[in-house]
């Protein structure tokens, strides 16, 4: 008979796992995480999380808070869905993102845009530089294709698999499910508008920092890129560190880098005053 058939002798075997830690998981509480960015104090920690390959998590972040997310070794594919908090009818819209500010590459200094021409996110940092906001999420079908089986509980899930559970547990359904943005992968369209892809892998630790400007729900899956060209199922552990900050000042030079920034900014901060 196994050692856990009795349920006394099952829970005093859970209770034994307690301590354990492998490196695919949240850090609870989050003050007790470590390689913290510089001049971020423990107390103000509201989020460390290494999400596993194939894996996603999700979150509620206050205005104002900083999030950065890490490709560890150097081949993470974070998919990025991002949602109004007081109301997920808002989210992010990739074709306004792009639009509005008359660029299609983000980077430092860009914002990622509500579908209410609002802010969501400001990125502050970006030691990457390889993203991508054409392609959107895998989904069964393109990993079916790419890997032979694409279902959500084989062993190559898709993106959009990933982003229908993580959207569940925040009370919402497929059809919240919308064009993500894939960071640490970069896709460009040349001159001749052909799609150019930059895949990886590349170096460890490269990092994006971005600052949530109202409160919000962020949503990420680490899957491969939908247009991954290799054989292999690869994909590598993303570090999330998300910590309180200061909600963004009149003279932030973000907010004023643009007309169209401020514009943004501007309509932020009159919904956020109701």
């Amino acid at each position: 008979m196994s050692g856990t058939a009795d349920p006394k002798s099952a829970r005093a075997h859970a209770r034994a796992q307690g301590a354990t830690r492998v490196e695919a998981m949240p850090t609870l509480p989050a003050r007790d995480a470590v390689n913290l960015p510089d001049n971020v104090a423990p107390d103000s920690l509201l989020w460390d999380e290494t999400i596993a390959a194939a894996g996603y998590a999700s979150q509620l972040l206050p205005r104002g808070a900083r999030v950065r997310l890490t490709d560890l070794y150097g081949d993470a594919c974070a998919s990025l869905l991002v949602f109004n908090a007081r109301g997920t009818q808002e989210r992010l819209n990739v074709a306004d993102t792009i639009k509005v500010q008359w660029n299609a590459y983000l980077g430092a200094g860009k914002l990622l845009l509500s579908d209410m021409g609002r802010v969501l996110f400001s990125i502050l940092e970006d030691s990457a530089n390889t993203h991508d906001a054409f392609c959107g999420a895998s989904n069964e079908a393109s990993n079916a294709r790419a890997y032979g089986d694409g279902s959500g509980s084989g062993p190559f899930p898709s993106a959009r698999d990933r982003f229908l559970k993580a959207v569940a547990k925040h009370g919402m359904t497929r059809k919240d499910v919308h064009p993500c943005i894939n960071l640490f992968k970069e896709v460009r369209i040349d001159d001749a508008g052909v799609t150019q892809l930059k895949i990886g892998p590349f170096s460890p630790n490269r990092a994006v920092t971005l600052r949530a400007e109202m409160d919000v729900v962020l949503i990420i899956a680490n899957c491969p890129h939908v247009l991954d060209p290799r054989a292999d199922y690869a994909v590598t552990p993303l570090r999330v560190t998300a910590w309180r900050g200061a909600v963004t000042s009149e003279d932030d030079p973000v907010r004023q880098s643009a007309p169209e920034a401020l514009r943004a900014f501007l309509n932020t901060e009159a919904y956020c005053q109701i």
